[in-house]
């Protein structure tokens, strides 16, 4: 009975305190607040208009979440490195890839040579970054090429629609089911003579320069139909209708609107293309399809170290090892691109 009282006494002195405290409006009959009425935010109510994060664009969102996947950073800096090795070790080593060390031959991996020599006394270790700047720069060069064809076409396919779309893709479909190996080997055939006659001096050799035209015939398929499916859902947004409807041309919306909308896919499909080309490269030098001697490429290198695999088998192990870490490193960074890029976990 006690602390019903309590209530029912704390009931009465909160009516008091409301009648104690009329509101008081402008006027009467007006619903107008006056000074009285407003007083200062909480703490807590101030809390509460704090957003939970700060708006980012999409490419530094991208980014962020792209620092998150440590297996990717890891590959990044894995690439990073394998550049360096690649392009500026040469630099700091006192022999050259072609040079014969007499009294060198078949030495096992030492000080003077980490990577030991080969049979003929040249260094390893310089040999090694020779053929790794090779291998990459095939593979960037033949990225570029696809990412440039591809583009183009799957963007030019995807826009203009219609019969003209399927032709392109029926065609796109008989590139892709031809074997890629025999184009090469034709090629390498057909145009040995005249890719001999223009480039007299390479150190290259005419099979690189048909590696080349085989990407530039073939390889581009997957770019093409990566780009052709972004464009059909592009060109349906609000913003190319406002294009079309302000009389822009075809080939300024492609240039000006979609196709910088497709950089993620574009980016995505062509550091996989990177591994792809660094891989079919080092396939076709170690079937003695890939560059002259006596330049060196990873594929090369495995080849020349074959007889040997018993008595010497780090001269085989290194250049596989390079090949393995510079494929997969490209590949983890592809995959950690596209969860980057993916708008659909944006928010995550």
């Amino acid at each position: 009975m006690k602390d019903i009282k309590e209530i029912k006494d704390s009931k009465d002195i909160k009516k008091e305190n409301i009648k104690a405290a009329p509101r008081k409006f402008a006027k009467p009959g007006s619903f107008h607040l006056t000074a009285d009425d407003i007083t200062a935010a909480t703490d807590e109510e101030k809390q509460q208009l704090f957003t939970m994060r700060e708006s980012v664009t999409y490419w530094k969102d991208a980014f962020r979440r792209f620092r998150r996947n440590k297996i990717a950073m890891v590959s990044l800096i894995l690439i990073v490195l394998i550049i360096a090795f690649a392009f500026i070790g040469p630099l700091f080593s006192p022999y050259t890839y072609d040079q014969q060390l007499r009294g060198s031959e078949n030495l096992k991996p030492c000080f003077k040579h980490p990577f030991g020599t080969d049979r003929i006394g040249r260094d390893m270790l310089v040999r090694n970054m020779v053929g790794a700047r090779i291998s990459l720069t095939i593979g960037f060069f033949c990225a570029l090429i696809v990412v440039v064809i591809g583009t183009a076409y799957g963007a030019i396919s995807g826009y203009i629609g219609g019969m003209a779309d399927n032709i392109m893709m029926r065609l796109l479909e008989i590139l892709y089911s031809i074997p890629d190996i025999l184009v090469i080997i034709i090629l390498q055939i057909a145009l040995k003579a005249p890719l001999n006659s223009m480039f007299p001096n390479s150190r290259l050799g005419s099979s690189v320069f048909s590696i080349f035209i085989a990407f530039a015939l073939l390889y581009w398929v997957t770019m093409g139909r990566m780009v052709r499916g972004q464009v059909l859902f592009l060109k349906q947004m609000e913003y190319v209708t406002a294009a079309r409807a302000m009389g822009a041309k075809a080939g300024h919306i492609i240039r000006r609107h979609l196709i910088p909308n497709c950089v993620g896919v574009i980016m995505v499909t062509a550091v996989f293309q990177i591994a792809m080309a660094i891989f079919v490269e080092s396939f076709l030098s170690y079937i003695g399809l890939g560059v002259a001697a006596p330049m060196a490429s990873l594929g090369s290198l495995c080849s020349d170290a074959l007889p040997g695999i018993r008595s010497y088998p780090y001269l085989l192990f290194i250049p596989a090892i390079l090949i393995s870490l510079i494929i997969l490193s490209f590949n983890m960074v592809g995959d950690g691109l596209r969860d980057a890029l993916d708008p659909r976990l944006r928010s995550k």
